[in-house]
């Protein structure tokens, strides 16, 4: 039989790989391209209503897209509460630490629903130039020491444990919301380009989604990070050469 600690290790991880296919199974039932989330489709005046269902679809793509390579750093957390006073207050633990992963990309949604109706109200030609800046910073971005800190926090779980270790629930928020913040710091850019570039197309999060989990699980992910800073750098002056491949993007995303 499995140890308590396992057995709490491995409900963890089945939680939360039905909750990523659940994620997976809403995407694709309700693509991007979908009136709630397409910044192309999305009425000019930003509204309430039409921001509380954008930040909700948002979080839904966050956690499709970003649990699968948060998988390790929370198993391991899961892992590190054997000596927990009970069950529930494992449990407990586990979940604040889960649930500020889901906070910070939820909370990311606002300022993305701002810029995605503010989108609606430039010209093809900026919009195109825009495309290009973005997609030109995301790549430095890419390159910078800023993203190795960030990648190296995300691709050892140990040394984070390590370096950020506090104990009962109220530590599980604190450790959670620290390394959601790396995850952010590490990822922002991509999903800038998802949404500027990509227009929340559900190819771009395919890519992107398979580039976050290369970056942050396979051997010399690192490199993968650098070589896909290159390619949208590239892609970038490419665009801002030929503005009218800006809207190609767009398009074949949708």
């Amino acid at each position: 039989m499995l140890a308590p600690r396992d057995r709490a290790t491995m409900l963890t991880y089945a939680v939360l790989l039905l909750v990523t296919a659940a994620a997976w199974a809403s995407m694709l039932w309700s693509p991007m391209g979908a009136d709630e989330m397409a910044g192309t489709e999305m009425v000019m005046a930003p509204s309430v209503g039409e921001a509380v269902a954008f930040v909700a679809a948002w979080a839904v793509m966050m956690a499709a897209m970003m649990l699968p390579s948060a998988l390790p750093m929370i198993g391991l957390y899961a892992a590190s509460q054997r000596s927990a006073p009970s069950p529930a207050a494992k449990a407990a633990a586990i979940a604040a630490f889960v649930l500020m992963y889901l906070v910070v990309w939820a909370v990311t949604g606002l300022p993305i629903y701002v810029a995605s109706v503010a989108l609606m109200a430039v010209t093809s030609v900026t919009l195109a130039y825009a495309i290009a800046g973005v997609l030109v910073v995301a790549g430095f971005f890419q390159l910078s020491p800023l993203k190795q800190v960030c990648l190296r926090h995300c691709r050892s779980p140990l040394g984070f444990l390590l370096g950020h270790w506090r104990a009962g629930w109220r530590g599980a928020v604190a450790m959670g919301w620290a390394h959601a913040i790396y995850c952010l710091g590490c990822c922002w850019a991509l999903m800038v380009v998802l949404v500027v570039a990509g227009a929340m197309g559900l190819p771009w999060v395919l890519l992107i989604a398979c580039v976050v989990a290369g970056e942050k699980l396979l051997p010399r992910g690192e490199w993968i990070a650098r070589m896909t800073g290159v390619a949208l750098a590239v892609l970038g002056v490419i665009v801002a050469l030929r503005p009218g491949l800006a809207m190609a993007l767009r398009a074949s995303s949708m």
